[in-house]
């Protein structure tokens, strides 16, 4: 099979991380030769960084508790010193220096050291945070074959959500593709996640430009102490449409495989995750979450972090604009 499954960790994710993450073992375990939890130790500000002293002990000690259960898993901490991130770099920037973080103070230099430290080149990457319904056990394998029959195809991504029985997505809008079960195109990468061939990403994709966002974020970067360089899967995605790539979503052959993503966090979720990792993996979803990529509200009330959302929004546009005043003044 020759393949890795890739997984990016870091301290604040430990909530939800000890269960989804055994979760995605199950799901995806037998499918792949290793399994290389990426552990991302530099802290980001903000969000992305929230409890992570305080967290990192039982993080720690959770990675190892898997690592040693599961003879595939295999733990590789970021290395961010200076030669390290210079190799990297060269691999996949053209010699560019890969920033540690996003504009948003989100993990960016981690995934692509991610990437490079899988021993196969057939990776599927995801986030610590994404879930498994469907329960194929051959959609890699599928995934695989699709890829070397298509050259234009640069990525394959499980089913967006529970599959509708009219074969529609609800919460996005993506070109229907002929294939043996339903399937889309698209060209934008998720870094979500993400089955990709990382011999044909450097050779067609690579160099990638160090792309800087809207002058909006760029301000609102350089104002939280962050690094004004546009999100990984935003560099990839613009790298895919220049080359001229595709993005194939699939269900593959019964029972099939979709993914699914919580937008939030609150306490219903955490209270609520192991039933509703049970509920995916049993495919036991409301009719109101088929078709949907994200987990919303058929599933979790997310009603209250969604203000908190809004209002964290609103005090970046009023910072921004106070800061912008004071240096017309």
């Amino acid at each position: 099979m020759t393949t890795t499954l890739q997984i990016n960790l870091a301290p604040t994710d430990l909530p939800h991380l000890i269960h989804i993450l055994p979760h995605q073992i199950r799901q995806l375990g037998g499918q792949v030769d290793e399994i290389l939890l990426t552990l991302d130790l530099h802290q980001s500000r903000g969000r992305f960084g929230a409890a992570w002293k305080e967290r990192l002990p039982g993080f720690l000690d959770f990675v190892q508790q898997q690592s040693a259960a599961h003879s595939k898993v295999r733990t590789h901490e970021v290395d961010y010193s200076r030669k390290a991130v210079r190799t990297i770099s060269e691999q996949f920037f053209g010699g560019e220096s890969i920033p540690p973080k996003d504009w948003n103070g989100g993990p960016f230099y981690a995934y692509f050291s991610g990437f490079s430290n899988a021993h196969h080149d057939y990776v599927f990457h995801i986030d610590s945070d994404m879930m498994f319904g469907g329960g194929s056990q051959t959609w890699i394998g599928e995934a695989r074959s699709l890829m070397e029959a298509r050259p234009e195809v640069m990525v394959c991504n499980p089913h967006p959500g529970p599959p509708t029985p009219d074969r529609r997505l609800r919460s996005q809008t993506l070109t229907p593709e002929p294939y043996t079960s339903v399937a889309f195109r698209a060209d934008i990468i998720n870094s979500r996640v993400a089955f990709f061939d990382r011999r044909r990403l450097i050779s067609k994709l690579t160099p990638l430009p160090l792309l800087q966002p809207r002058i909006f974020r760029q301000w609102q970067a350089r104002l939280e102490g962050n690094f004004p360089y546009m999100l990984p899967e935003d560099i990839l995605s613009f790298s895919v449409r220049r080359a001229g790539f595709l993005r194939i979503d699939f269900l593959g052959e019964q029972p099939g495989m979709w993914s699914i993503h919580p937008p939030y966090r609150n306490g219903i979720f955490y209270e609520r995750l192991p039933l509703l990792i049970q509920n995916i993996e049993q495919g036991e979803v409301p009719d109101g979450q088929l078709g949907h990529h994200d987990m919303n509200d058929s599933m979790v009330d997310w009603s209250s972090v969604r203000k908190l959302t809004w209002r964290r929004k609103l005090g970046h546009f009023q910072l921004i604009y106070r800061n912008t005043m004071r240096r017309k003044g």
